[in-house]
């Protein structure tokens, strides 16, 4: 074994180890590492990720200051430089990302690293679609030589373009001046199926610098905590909120969208993130939640949305996706790959904690993706549905409760026996449910939220037919004059567009023209708050109104999937 590869094994062995001199040996390996030429990409990689672990937990000031020196600087060494290419895509300063971005997030990085996206041109499969479309990309006085010169695509796209601007500016650009909405804009740009490079320039998202400054730090000196949490207890926990202002609140969006960028997602929740609706969830020794909620124009109709960039000592270690909805939530919980077999139970049990706090809820369900199932090849080896069982979540299917019986019998009876993947896939087919309290249906996952669209679809489709738009304004007039509302139309932009939204529901509720004055203005303040600053304050002024609850759930009920 090679000097540095035995420095580097050590280094990885160690990382994860606290207190008794544990600091000083990372130091010292860390300072024969600076120098060293490391033989192959991998291990370039491997260093990397030591350092991105130490940087999230380090024993001590010296140490961090090490390693954030040897991250800030990590591009200029000689072995990442020989294997740049081989490196592409791991996130790395210095080196290329490659991914078909959704518009918003191909836009947004046009717009603040001109020049840096390239277009992949080669294996391109929407040549024809391209070509077709080219001419509305351009002038009126241009269509002459766009009808007769044959050219493949990327060339037209070149000429079009200019020389200083490059093929996928142009296109990302062009694309954002069509069509009457964003969600227009969004099927026109990506029925293209664009890939593009991300090169590397002066402040492009990278792994290496990923981090919230100024942020305080907890130095690790005791071993990590790897207990498996108490959902009972972790739902007395209570954050420290941090209030965020809105200049922060953008800065929180920009590396939550950063930290997805850098791993091959795209998460609505982050690319339409609404800075005004962004607060840090304070939990105790440098772990915190960056918690953000989505745009008023983006928000779905009931659920509220909330995403969550999972910091430690400020730097992201992984995200939640929540929902909430009758006091419950769906979550899906991700750990970073660099983070993963650390702290998951504790920082598991913060998340359910947080979200209580944030939505008031009792019941939580795991989705049949995060437990293995849908494809996610990768939960399905990493034992995704084990770990959630173990903290106490169940199907409701009798046949998934039944199989797993027999999976903890042949545990019981072997030590050594291993659920086949095949098994997992059966179980992973179905939602899994905790409860703090007492067991119902009115729930996330259970609930039949399809049945309220198509119930709206029904009454829309028989008052106006194909003219939704004069259905929208003639349902918020009517709904305006149920509840009492004279103003509505003077209200900020996001409530009005809820109000817009919401009243074809509230015209259907049964029962709803029998409603008293005080409930008719509660369920006014509902629909408003849909559009408001805190997409938290519609869960909990929905959740408190009692007859739309009722309502809503007798709808449900009456509406029939034929």
């Amino acid at each position: 074994m090679s000097t540095a590869t035995r420095l580097l094994a050590e280094l990885e062995e160690k990382k994860s180890h606290f207190g008794d001199g544990c600091a000083d040996r990372k130091f010292e390996l860390l300072r024969q590492l600076e120098h060293t030429k490391l033989p192959t990409a991998a291990a370039v990689q491997r260093l990397h990720e030591a350092l991105c672990y130490l940087r999230a937990y380090p024993d001590s000031a010296a140490l961090l200051t090490k390693v954030t020196d040897l991250l800030d600087h990590f591009d200029e060494r000689d072995d990442l430089l020989r294997f740049r290419k081989q490196l592409q895509d791991s996130g790395i300063v210095g080196t290329t990302i490659r991914y078909s971005f959704f518009r918003n997030t191909a836009h947004w990085l046009s717009q603040r690293f001109p020049g840096a996206l390239e277009v992949v041109w080669k294996g391109y499969e929407k040549e024809e679609l391209l070509t077709n479309r080219l001419a509305l990309f351009a002038s009126w006085p241009e269509t002459p030589g766009l009808d007769e010169v044959v050219w493949p695509a990327q060339q037209w796209v070149r000429r079009l373009a200019g020389p200083d601007t490059s093929d996928a500016d142009f296109l990302i650009h062009r694309c954002a001046m069509l069509g009457r909405s964003e969600q227009e804009r969004e099927a026109f740009y990506e029925e293209l199926e664009l890939e593009l490079d991300l090169h590397p320039q002066p402040g492009t998202p990278s792994r290496s610098r990923a981090l919230l400054p100024g942020r305080p730090v907890h130095f690790q000196t005791a071993p990590l905590h790897r207990e498996r949490p108490d959902l009972q207890e972790a739902l007395k926990f209570r954050a420290r909120e941090i209030p965020v202002d809105e200049a922060a609140g953008e800065v929180l969006c920009t590396v939550a969208r950063e930290a997805m960028v850098l791993r091959h997602r795209d998460l609505d929740a982050f690319a339409y993130g609404d800075p005004r609706d962004v607060r840090l969830f304070d939990c105790g020794n440098g772990l915190e939640f960056a918690v953000i909620g989505m745009r008023p124009e983006r928000r779905l109709l009931l659920e509220a949305v909330y995403a969550y960039v999972t910091l430690k000592n400020g730097v992201p270690i992984g995200y939640v996706l929540t929902s909430g909805l009758f006091g419950s939530s769906e979550i899906a919980y991700n750990v970073f790959d660099t983070w993963r077999g650390g702290e998951a139970g504790l920082v598991y049990g913060r998340v359910l904690g947080v979200t209580q706090q944030l939505y008031g809820s009792d019941t939580f369900t795991i989705y049949p993706y995060q437990l293995g199932g849908d494809g996610n090849t990768e939960g399905l080896q990493s034992g995704s549905w084990w770990f959630y069982q173990k903290l106490g979540f169940r199907a409701r299917e009798p046949e998934v409760l039944a199989l797993m019986e027999r999976e903890l019998a042949a545990m019981k009876k072997s030590k050594t026996y291993r659920t086949p993947i095949r098994t997992l896939e059966k179980l992973a087919q179905a939602n899994v449910y905790w409860s703090r309290g007492k067991q119902r249906d009115d729930v996330i996952g259970i609930f039949p939220l399809a049945n309220l669209g198509l119930a709206v679809t029904d009454y829309l489709a028989e008052r106006f037919g194909m003219d939704r738009e004069r259905g929208e304004r003639a349902c918020a007039e009517e709904a305006a004059r149920l509840c009492g509302v004279r103003d509505w139309q003077k209200w900020d932009e996001g409530e009005r567009l809820a109000w817009l939204r919401w009243s074809p529901l509230m015209l259907i509720l049964p029962g709803v023209e029998k409603w008293s004055a005080e409930e008719l203005t509660a369920l006014a303040e509902v629909a408003r708050s849909k559009g408001g600053r805190r997409e938290s304050d519609y869960v909990r002024l929905l959740d408190g109104h009692k007859k739309l609850r009722a309502a809503l759930r007798k709808l449900a009920a009456a509406t029939k999937v034929e």
